[in-house]
């Protein structure tokens, strides 16, 4: 089986490259990105490369489908496509944005359908979902119409549009939605430092056993899940071919609340704070620049839902093999110390 990975330097890209050499199944790996990794280190000496911007902007139809007539012949003859192409910063720019996670997702389906693929497995997220206020788990069905002040969330929702568009325009075309938790692993402390903290914010502060106490907003609940057990459900999706339509949440247990986090970072000693002056705070820092996170990343925080994972366990035969304690330790530990892979998004320099 041949498949492409679309993003495949990233995070989630990096974790599912390792997973697919270990597939038997997998013959032939395909990364795309927009910048090509270094490619003499593990994980991404096992792909063959293409250079391609999902979200590269056009003034036409015409280029707009030169664009997709290129994205198709870099997938030409595969299988598979993984599509994890995603842009987070500058979440200043929203035209951006919008045009990479939104368009670049529209771009890539039409791609797989153009070049034959049979199967296309999307990154969707638990940020899709509209928020809830209570934390009764919710299964796939629960509507994706994401959280209104979170740029994030808008995105993942407008995504899940295109999906549908996708579905009712090529009924021949397995598309999978994977509907994933917080995805830590250690090698992306310095990508998660970059993009949400920012050179004001002391990394150690983060390191576990540093701080005596952890404010945090009341109420927040979350959940997360290792790299590693996020890419082993892409996998299994794959391999699972049309029995792998639809959508599939994915999360390790326990749901760490307030006290869970504050035993990770410290001693469990958490300072609960009214969610509302936090978001004032965090506004007003992202507003001077001291912070590269936006109040609309602790309001999705406060609303997604608790997933319910029983179809990836009953129709991908998915378990995580770490649990979410494990894999938020892990990334505070490391970015912390600043840890990354030779990728651009990965790359602590």
């Amino acid at each position: 089986m041949r498949v492409a990975v679309v993003g495949a330097s990233g995070n989630s890209g990096s974790a599912l490259l390792g997973a697919l050499a270990a597939e038997p199944s997998v013959t032939d790996v395909v990364g795309i990105a927009r910048r090509r990794p270094d490619t003499s280190s593990p994980p991404f000496d096992g792909a063959r490369w293409v250079t391609a911007d999902v979200g590269e902007a056009t003034t036409s139809p015409v280029e707009e489908d030169g664009l997709v007539d290129r994205l198709a012949g870099a997938l030409d003859g595969v299988d598979a496509v993984v599509h994890l192409a995603w842009a987070i910063q500058p979440n200043r720019d929203r035209d951006l944005l919008r045009r990479t996670n939104v368009d670049g997702t529209r771009r890539v389906g039409q791609a797989a359908a153009r070049a034959g693929a049979r199967h296309l497995v999307v990154a969707s997220s638990v940020g899709a979902y509209s928020p809830v206020a209570d934390d009764t788990p919710r299964d796939e069905s629960w509507p994706t119409g994401g959280v209104p002040t979170s740029h994030y969330s808008v995105d993942k929702a407008a995504q899940e549009r295109v999906l549908d568009g996708l579905e009712r325009e090529h009924d021949d075309l397995v598309v999978t939605r994977l509907r994933p938790s917080l995805i830590f692993q250690p090698g992306a402390g310095a990508e998660i430092d970059r993009y949400f903290l920012g050179p004001l914010v002391p990394r150690g502060l983060v390191r576990p056993g540093v701080l005596p106490v952890v404010p945090l907003p009341a109420g927040l609940r979350l959940q997360a899940t290792h790299a590693d057990d996020v890419a082993r459900a892409y996998v299994a999706a794959i391999v699972r071919g049309a029995a792998a339509r639809g959508a599939f949440n994915v999360a390790a247990a326990p749901v760490l609340d307030g006290r869970a986090v504050a035993e990770v970072l410290d001693h469990g000693h958490v300072l609960n704070l009214p969610p509302g002056l936090v978001r004032r705070v965090l506004a007003l820092a992202w507003s001077a620049h001291a912070v590269r996170a936006d109040a609309g990343w602790l309001d999705m925080a406060m609303g997604a839902p608790v997933m319910d994972t029983s179809r990836a366990r009953d129709v991908l035969g998915w378990a995580p093999r770490h649990d979410a304690v494990e894999a938020l330790r892990g990334v505070l530990e490391g970015l912390a110390a600043g840890r990354g892979r030779r990728s651009d998004p990965l790359d602590p320099a």
